[in-house]
Parts: C-alpha cells; structure tokens; sequence
C-alpha cells in the first residue's frame, strides 16, 4: 500500500514537474513567435521604405502619377488625402488629374519646372492682390519644397505627389479669387461645374503650362476698372509699414459676457494698458477704459460702446482684410462697365458721374441710417419728376405714422400728409379705426408736391425691389454734417440740378425721334420756376449702381471710411475671420 501511495506521488510529481517544462518551453516558443513577427514587420516596413524609393530618375513620373491616382482615389468628401493635407479644390483637382492621366503638374523626374517656381514666387507676394498666402497652405508647401531638396526625400514618389496636389489646388483657389472673388452668393458652385471646371479652371492652368506669363494670365482675370487699379497700388506701401502683430479681435455684440471680458482685457493689455487684477470689478474696468480713451482722443466714457470696439479692432491687419474685401466687391460688378454711368458710394457719403473714366459730375449725399439702410442696387434712371409728390412707402408708415395716427388722427394733416384709396380717393382720417391696424394700413399716405415736400423739387426713378430712389430734400442743411447716414433708404442728392443736366443733356443728345420728344434744361428751369409738376421719360436710361466700398484711393491717397452699416465687419467675419 505504502508502495503504491509513493509511486503515485511520484508521478504526480512528474506530472507537475512536466507540466512546468511544457509550460515553459510554450512561453519561449510564443517569444519567438512575437519576435520574429516583430522582425518580420520591421523588415516589411524596411522594404516598403526602400520601395517608395525610386532608384532610376526616368521612373520617377510613372512613380508620382501612381502616387497621385492612389491619393485622390482614397481622398474622402471633405478633401482630405492623407493624415497631414486636405485640398480646398478636390473635385477641380480630381477632374484636372483624370483628364491628363495623372501626370504631374509642377516636377519632372525629380526636379521642380518653371510653373513652379514662377507660382511659389507669386505666392509670396499675393497680398499684392489682396490675397493672403496661408489661405493656399503656402507654409506647408514649402515645407515639402524643403524636404524635396534633400536627396534622400528626393526619391520618394509620394513627396513628389503631395506637392503637385497642393500646388495645383492653390493654383484653381488663386484664379477663381480672382476673377470672381470670395464674397459672391455661388462662388461655392464654380468647383463643381464641370461647364467651370473645364473651360475655366482647366483651360487657365493649360494656358499657365503652354507658357503664358503668371503676371499677365492673372492680372487679365482681375476687373479692369480704374479705381479698382488705383487701390491695388497702395498695396504695397501699406505692406511695407504695415504692423503684422496679431491682435485680438473682438465680436461684438457678444453673448458671453465674462468670456468678452476676458478677451477685452486681454485686448487692452496688447496695446499697453493692463491691470493687476485677473477678474477686475466694474470701477476698474471703467477706469482702465478711460486711459485707453484718453490716449486714443475718444470721448471718455469708461463704457463698453460699438464705437470702443471699432477702434480696438481698427488694427493694420484687419484694415487689409478691408481692403481685401473691397477689391473683392469690384469682382461683384460686371465684367464691362457702361460707358457713362451714376456711382452712389454708401460709406463715402458720395455720388459721382462717370464718363468714360472721366469724372463727370461729383455731389455730396445724404443715405439711409444704420436701421434703414440703404440697398445695393445695379439698376437705370427711367424717369425725373420735377415737384415729385411722396407717396410713403409701408416701412416708414408701421414704424412711425400708424404709432402716431393711433395716437392722433390729425397726425397727418400736421405733418402735411394726405390719405388716400389705392385709386386716388380721399379719405377723412378721423372716421378710420386706427387701432385694428398693426403690419399695415389698406390706404396710401402721400405728400403734396412743393418746397416742403420731403423729396424736394425732383425725383429721380429707377427700377428696383425696394422702392428707393435719388432726390432733392428739404433738408439742404443736412448736406454740411460729416456723417449723412439719417434717410429712411433713399438717396438725397446735393447736386441734384447738375444731375438732371447732365441726364437730360445726355438723353437730348442721343436721341434720334423728333426734335419734339427731345428733353430741354429750360424747359426743366421754366417748370422749377413755375412750380408745376411734370414727368420726363428718359429714353436713354442713365445706369445707376449703389455701393459699398469702405475703402479707395482719393486723389492719390488711401482712404478708410466708417464702416457705417457694419458690413465689412459681417464679411469679414464669416469668409476671413482665419487670415
């Protein structure tokens, strides 16, 4: 019995014992495995190294175009082709490679070509027109141009392929920036029309390859109207001095009111005016307000204002961004300007007369205040009225005649209005219940011709939405202020004689009918003197564009105007809030 309770511990002890080895030798054998796969990777990884390593330079192109078919095929909806570039072009860029076979743009057999170099160059000075490099990834560029240069990084294909994506997407951002700039409504649509794609993004960059001049391919693309030459050569004076510090910029309003506060101070202190305190009280703040508004010439008030904003962000950084957008807005007009044309500049507070870029005529005028602004408008004069009668358009009556009448009903007659059915009849004021109206009245308010008549002696009408046109007022005294943004919409214009001159004189000298149906001035100062009202058809529209240009060159000198209806502050924060 002893025996067999011995002989069964011993092979219970050999069991284990065994058990142990084969364990033992399972764990080494499994450490083998795991580094042999590890060798076995490195050497994959080793040899895929070596064969991204193109050994013969007339490989070299079959190589990138490889390269670049690979990396379109997998690039996904948001333009990204790998883990370190995106292209902001992707369907022009994709329909440009298919149709040349992929071949490589801006290198052959591992060296750079002439585009190249000539597109590098014009990315480095691009601000010329307006533009700003990091918008076409100018840094990272040149960061594989760099590497290119090593004649390691010189044999991989895929170096190669990244750049020539790059560059060509920066080529078709450039030209469409250009031509139509990046504040149009459809500019987004330009990439993936393949109307666009062939016979403008294509056909340009053929043209680039075939030869043409950089200079002369994208100055043909650029407007050809003389101011808008004339702001581009201030360009690069206002380069040369500019302050490329990088400034907080403040929104305003705003919604978080401790994080604004946090930027403000941080605002402050860039320009030297700082306090202890983290989280200052209100006293403090006000205090700290008030130095910078003293320093700056503004009214010390110590409050947080639209105009202490304005003044904060006015750096030389965001009045490029100004101008920028004001070349871009040249690119909204069209390709042709007439021959003589009417040019109402908002911000300007300014009418001018072209004739053939001569400046014909030249008048101060008076535009619509910051809560009725005043459109933008490419339209024609159609007619003059001489002692216009006003006819009060529905904005003007819900805002501030219907509050009054509901107040008074001798609210008009006070005012010298008169109420009407829509077919001229009079209506007794008195006898209409005022108080069940709110969006609108079913009658017209107007305005008797005459010398108090709000829009003066003449009426000059245009086609147009918003029922706005340019006109005489009576109130001339208004034309001496140096902020004339106090209309409801409409245009007053200063020199509205000269204006009707110069229309009637035009239209007489073009028209071809009877001597008869010809327009005369005397005519015009026989009913002026008269006070009588007429009516003239003009036959040869006069064209009449209404814009806003904040910026442009005056008698040699650029100048900034106030942004008074806070659009450049709306374009430039939703399309160059990252430049």
């Amino acid at each position: 019995m002893k025996i067999l309770v011995r002989n069964l511990g011993l092979k219970k002890a050999f069991a284990s014992n065994h058990t142990f080895t084969f364990m033992k030798d399972s764990f080494k054998f499994y450490l083998f495995c795991f580094f042999s796969l590890v060798i076995l990777m490195i050497s994959c990884k080793a040899k895929d190294q070596k064969e991204k390593q193109v050994l013969l330079i007339e490989d070299m192109n079959n190589a990138v175009e490889a390269s670049i078919e690979k990396m379109l095929d997998n690039a996904n909806s948001k333009g990204k082709i790998n883990d370190s570039i995106s292209l902001s072009f992707l369907p022009v860029v994709k329909y440009y490679y298919n149709s040349n076979e992929n071949k490589p743009v801006w290198s052959n057999k591992e060296e750079w070509n002439s585009i190249a170099g000539s597109l590098i160059h014009y990315l480095d000075t691009c601000e010329r027109d307006g533009l700003f490099p990091e918008t076409y990834q100018i840094t990272l560029i040149k960061k594989l141009q760099l590497q290119l240069a090593d004649s390691s990084n010189r044999k991989i294909a895929s170096t190669w392929g990244n750049s020539d994506l790059l560059l060509t997407d920066a080529f078709f951002q450039i030209i469409q920036h250009l031509k139509q700039g990046r504040l149009q409504a459809d500019s987004l649509e330009w990439k993936y029309s393949k109307q666009k794609q062939e016979l403008f993004f294509a056909a340009t960059l053929n043209q680039f390859k075939d030869g043409k001049n950089i200079n002369e391919l994208l100055l043909h693309l650029q407007p050809s109207i003389k101011n808008y030459s004339a702001l581009k050569m201030h360009i690069p004076s206002f380069l040369d001095s500019m302050d490329r510090k990088a400034y907080t910029y403040l929104k305003y309003p705003f919604k978080d009111s401790i994080e604004f506060q946090r930027k403000l101070l941080q605002r402050l202190g860039e320009s030297g005016f700082t306090i202890s305190e983290k989280q200052p009280d209100t006293t403090m703040l006000q205090s700290l307000i008030k130095k910078y508004q003293k320093v700056r010439k503004l009214k010390e008030t110590g409050k947080i204002s639209a105009a202490l904003i304005t003044q904060l962000n006015n750096t030389d950084k965001e009045k490029f961004k100004r101008i920028a957008i004001t070349l871009d807005r040249y690119k909204q007009l069209p390709n042709q300007m007439p021959e003589k044309y009417i040019w109402v500049n908002l911000p300007a507070y300014n009418l001018k007369v072209w004739n053939n870029d001569t400046l014909a005529l030249e008048s101060k005028v008076i535009v619509g205040k910051p809560v009725t602004p005043t459109p933008f408008i490419n339209s024609a004069i159609s007619d003059i009225i001489v002692y216009p009668t006003w006819t009060i358009p529905n904005s003007i009556i819900v805002k501030e005649i219907l509050p009054a009448l509901k107040k008074n009903a001798g609210y008009l007659a006070r005012k010298g209005y008169g109420l009407y059915t829509y077919d001229g009849k009079p209506i007794d004021p008195y006898s209409v219940n005022w108080a069940k109206y709110s969006k609108g009245i079913p009658y017209l308010v107007r305005q008797g011709s005459g010398d108090n008549n709000a829009l003066g002696i003449i009426k000059f009408n245009f086609p147009n939405e918003h029922s706005v046109y340019l006109h005489d007022t009576n109130q001339r005294y208004l034309f001496k202020n140096s902020q004339r943004s106090l209309s409801h919409g409409c245009v007053r214009v200063q020199e509205w004689e000269k204006l009707a001159r110069y229309i009637i004189q035009n239209d007489s000298m073009l028209f071809t009918g009877p001597d008869s149906l010809r327009l005369s001035t005397d005519s015009v100062a026989k009913w002026i003197e008269r006070k009588e009202r007429h009516t003239m058809v003009i036959k040869q529209k006069m064209p009449v564009f209404i814009r806003y240009f904040s910026v442009e060159d005056v008698n040699g000198v650029i100048k900034f105007y106030d942004d008074i209806y806070g659009d450049d502050k709306r374009l430039r924060e939703r399309y160059l809030s990252k430049n």
